[in-house]
């Protein structure tokens, strides 16, 4: 089991990792990319690079650099994250791992569904956590909004609870092999609907689902997906931290886009270096005791 757990494998990851390694501790670094950076084609004003340099190079030279350190770098899917008082407990596509400390650093989610009146119902019928609001709708009729492995582990999370769970995937063909206990819609939604709180979803096709909530789960978990699921301030998208870049869980830190403000490369490397150094003396603190 590794000191610390970082989700992430961008410059804030990267960052946290470089400096918890050289404190000492043992790193394992999970990511299943390098994010909306890798797509970058030209960075030119970041420091110390006399020519331009493109995100994936930038990505691949981090990662490098942390491993020659001594992080364990790898490729996998987190899919939700657990915390007992003691440890966290990492979920993940392909294995499960375990830290008493955890750093956010996936990034922030840029992408949100394009559903008329989608917004109107959060917290009328749309939710983001299955952990979180599975009991509300206990022996009720559902749907997961995606198309992944991540929208596959929150559906699975649901069927203990409801009564039926439908995946939505918006049109898109669905990436994952489903089980027979979940229904599968991929038509283009046309709207959400109902009357003070979500009662249907309507496709383009003008077929209807009768539904009393929708879970989005788009893409990979992000890390304010993964703060709320244990219950971390959010404030937006953003995950919420002090000035340690610490959340209210003990030893769970998040770092770089996720935290807001400004989205750029150095500030997410002073974060993650904020982080790493913030989690080193937590890690140092529980094994004095």
């Amino acid at each position: 089991m590794a000191d610390i757990i970082i989700l992430g494998c961008g410059p804030a990851g990267i960052s946290a990792a470089a400096y918890a390694v050289r404190g000492g501790l043992t790193v394992t670094v999970i990511g299943k990319d390098g994010g909306s950076l890798q797509k970058a084609d030209k960075i030119e004003n970041y420091y110390g690079f006399s020519q331009p340099i493109s995100g994936e190079e930038l990505i691949a030279a981090g990662i490098e650099q942390a491993r020659r350190l001594g992080a364990e770098i790898l490729t996998d899917e987190v899919l939700g994250i657990d915390f007992d008082g003691e440890q966290y407990t990492v979920t993940a596509k392909n294995e499960v791992y375990r830290a008493p400390c955890v750093i956010l650093a996936t990034g922030s989610a840029r992408r949100a569904p394009n559903i008329p009146r989608l917004k109107e119902y959060e917290g009328k019928g749309v939710s983001y956590c299955a952990v979180c609001d599975a009991f509300f709708y206990r022996g009720k009729d559902v749907a997961v909004l995606g198309s992944g492995e991540y929208a596959l582990h929150e559906a699975m999370e649901l069927l203990p609870v409801v009564r039926s769970v439908t995946l939505l995937t918006n049109g898109t063909d669905p990436s994952i092999k489903l089980p027979p206990e979940i229904k599968l819609a991929d038509q283009p939604i046309a709207a959400f609907e109902g009357e003070g709180v979500l009662q249907t979803v309507r496709f383009k096709n003008s077929e209807s689902l009768a539904v009393s909530g929708v879970f989005v789960a788009l893409g990979v978990a992000g890390s304010s997906d993964l703060a709320r699921k244990l219950g971390a301030e959010i404030n937006g998208t953003s995950v919420v931290v002090d000035a340690d870049m610490q959340t209210a869980l003990p030893g769970l830190f998040a770092a770089g886009d996720c935290t807001g403000g400004l989205l750029q490369v150095s500030k997410a490397v002073y974060e993650g270096a904020k982080a790493g150094t913030s989690a080193i003396k937590y890690i140092r603190a529980l094994k004095t005791k």
